[in-house]
This record gives C-alpha cells, structure tokens and sequence, in this order.
C-alpha cells in the first residue's frame, strides 16, 4: 500500500490520502461551494479584474462573432458537423478515410463511454504511464466491467503484459498527472507489445495530445497507431469550453457515437461553433509561450522558496503536496502534522483564492487527480494584470505564511475549507 511522507495510506482509487477533513468527494463539493463564495465576493467588492484565472485551463466560451440563431442543437449540428470533423481529424492526426472524431461533453466522459463500448466484463487491462494513470481511466475500466493493472513506463508494462495470461485492452497516458511524458520510442514500442497481444488500445491523451507535439515533436494522436484516444478541449493550446474531442477508428467512433447518445454524455451541438473557433485558431506557439512564462513563474519561486521545494518537469511547476504541508509546519513551528497533505495543497489553494484572487488547477477537478498545487500553461495577459511572475510568487509565498497561521489555530483548517463565511 503506498503511503505519503507522512506515513498516511493513499485513498482508493486516488493518488494521494484522504484526511477527517475532506474524507469524500462530497466534501470536495462543499469546499467548491466555499470557493465560489469567495469569487462571489471579490467581484462584488473589489470588481470583475480581481479574479485571476490561473488554472492553466480554458474552460469559457470564446466567439469572436456570437449570432444567437445559430446556437441550437440542430441548427449548429446541420452548419458545422462537417467542419468539427475536419477541423477535429486535422488536429489529432487522423485520416478521414479510416478515423472519425465525436465531441463530448467532457473528457472524462469520453473515456467512460470508450470503456463502455471496448471493455467487457472481466477483461484484463493494462494502463500504462510516465507515472500513474487519472481515476478517470480506472474508473472507466471499473465502469467496463475490466480488471485494471497499473504500470509506470515502458519496462513495468513489458513485465506485466509478459506475466499476464490476456491482455484485452491497453489504456495509454502520454503525459501523465504529474506531467512526465512517455517518449516517443517507448509510445511505439508500447504499441507494438500490445498489438502482438491482439490489445485494443485505448489513450488519455487529455493534454498530451498538444504538448506532445508542440513540445516533444511527437506524432498526432491518431498518428501512433491506436484504435482510439481523447483530448480536453480545455487544455492547452485550446480555448475551450471544457469538452472532450475523441478519434479513432471509423467503426469503433461510430459504436462510441451511439452509446454516448443512448447515455446522454454527448456535448451539446450548440457549442459546436464554438469548437470550430477552438480548433481553427490553435497553434502550437501558444502552448511553448505559457510553458515559457510557467517556467519565469517557477524561478521566481526557486527564489523565494528554494529549488529543493519547487519540482519541475520539461513544461510544469509544482509543489508536492508533502512539501506544502511541511513548509507550512515549519513556518508554524509544528512537530505534529494537523490535516493530510492533500488537505494543506486545499488549504493553499483557498488562501491563494481568499487574498489574492488566484484561480488555481486545484478547484478544477472533483476530486483532484493529484495533491500536488500545480502551476501550468499560465496566460501572459493574466499574468501580467496580476503583476508578473514575481508578484505570483510572493502570493503564493504569503500564502504559505498564512496557511501556517491557519494551523496553528483550533479548527482554523476545516473552517477555512468548509465554512463559507471564514
């Protein structure tokens, strides 16, 4: 069983432990609830600026011409299905002669239906990761009816698909939650294994799909050779809303398509314009400009914070979890650690919020897919209304300062998490 620093043993089917004070993704919910509060009042006190999405996730709806007519299911599905599919195929790689693509309403989404119509009961699957796949990929496998074994990179999956008697479907991640990346090499040979195998395979390309590419001169998604994948339209790169395109196969999207329609997860085809806008206007400029800009912000905090509490990838900054609660003790002058270090990343996440007005990537999933306060794919114009890079730093800084004030308090943290007025 694996444990944090802390000795606390991670919860099921999560990469970190859960604590007394967020113990289920009900609690999750309500600390949300607290966060929209504070949004609530910043705007109403301070005005609409004093709210910085820092998220590193574009989850608004950008039309640079809005004509109401055309938002209707119908009316959008007839003008611009053509085009998703075009624009869609052209964005992931994909052939129009052998793939297809279909939007959902979310990414995770995606995935549960492909598990759905791919998995069947008692299957054996194999994720396979830099360092560990989403809950969204067990939980659809789980969803499937498929028994799921984990692995981490290219040898810990030769190993298991070599001591495994089938192997039905391989679910790949590219770029993993802590934002490590498969090599191209490994990717192939991954492929390779699986379909000796006679694996179907599947990928979480969530945001893989862009950096993989624009950072990693990676092939396209549909390019390395799957039966199908899926990407957030919300990640970087992309300008939204928070959808999820899926390609592959011709026959395997069609059975996909029809699922998700029976199901009702399908995305609405009035945002379809929308996703038109989305994919015409990506470029891969804007994903290497906000890793570059992610990376200023990152010195900045090696300053304040020191490089050994600061870890890095090749395109994200982030705080481990663990570090985040013993920096806090350490301000605090704290032997006794109070809450999980899940619960002290939250507890930062809402300071930054409360005072500062930070929007962060923490408030972004229900539940988290990982501890770690993770800052990624920043947008300068944000960054720069907030004051730079530098100025990010120190508010993060301060917040730490203020989380370990919070601790030393009784009852401070769960107040501060759970109570709408704190």
């Amino acid at each position: 069983m694996q444990k944090d620093r802390f000795g606390n043993p991670y919860a099921d089917g999560l990469p970190y432990a859960r604590g007394d004070i967020l113990p289920t993704t009900i609690d999750d919910i309500a600390k949300l609830e607290v966060a929209w509060g504070h949004i609530r009042r910043r705007r109403a006190e301070l005005g609409n600026d004093s709210v910085y999405l820092l998220s590193g996730l574009e989850r608004n709806l950008q039309l640079d011409e809005v004509d109401l007519s055309i938002m209707d299911d119908e009316i959008a599905s007839a003008l611009f299905t053509g085009e998703v599919t075009k624009l869609g195929l052209d964005h992931l790689g994909g052939d129009p002669d052998r793939h297809d693509v279909f939007v959902f309403n979310r990414l995770t989404a995606a995935l549960l239906t492909a598990a759905d119509v791919m998995i069947n009961a008692g299957d054996h699957v194999i994720g396979v990761s830099p360092r560990y796949s989403h809950p969204a990929v067990s939980r659809a496998v789980a969803h499937g009816g498929g028994a799921f074994t984990d692995t981490t990179g290219l040898g810990a999956f030769r190993q298991a698909v070599e001591a495994a008697e089938n192997v039905d479907t391989v679910f790949i991640t590219r770029l993993s939650v802590s934002y490590e990346i498969l090599p191209e090499a490994d990717i192939k040979e991954i492929v390779r294994i699986a379909r000796g195998r006679g694996a179907k395979i599947i990928v979480d390309d969530a945001g893989g799909a862009r950096v993989g590419p624009a950072c990693f001169g990676q092939p396209k998604m549909l390019e390395l050779g799957i039966d199908v994948g899926a990407t957030g339209m919300d990640k970087y790169g992309t300008t939204g809303p928070r959808l999820g395109l899926l390609g592959g196969d011709k026959g395997l999207v069609q059975k996909i398509r029809v699922r998700a329609f029976e199901m009702g997860v399908e995305a609405r085809q009035m945002l379809y314009p929308a996703v038109v806008q989305s994919l015409r206007n990506y470029s891969p400029d804007r994903v290497r400009e906000r890793v570059a800009l992610t990376k200023q912000v990152g010195a900045a905090l090696n300053r304040r914070l020191g490089d050994n509490r600061v870890m890095e990838t090749p395109v994200i900054v982030q705080l481990m979890a663990d570090d985040i609660l013993e920096m806090a003790m350490e301000r605090a002058g704290m032997e006794t650690a109070p809450c999980v270090p899940y619960e002290a990343t939250a507890a930062l996440a809402m300071l930054m919020l409360r005072d500062f007005g930070i929007i962060s990537v923490h408030f972004a999933g229900l539940p988290p897919g990982t501890a770690a306060l993770m800052i990624k794919f920043l947008p300068p114009d944000v960054v720069d209304r907030f004051g730079g890079p530098a100025a990010l730093a120190k508010a993060v800084d301060d917040s730490l300062d203020a989380l370990a004030a919070t601790m030393k308090t009784d009852g401070g943290l769960k107040n501060l998490l759970l109570n709408a007025a704190a």
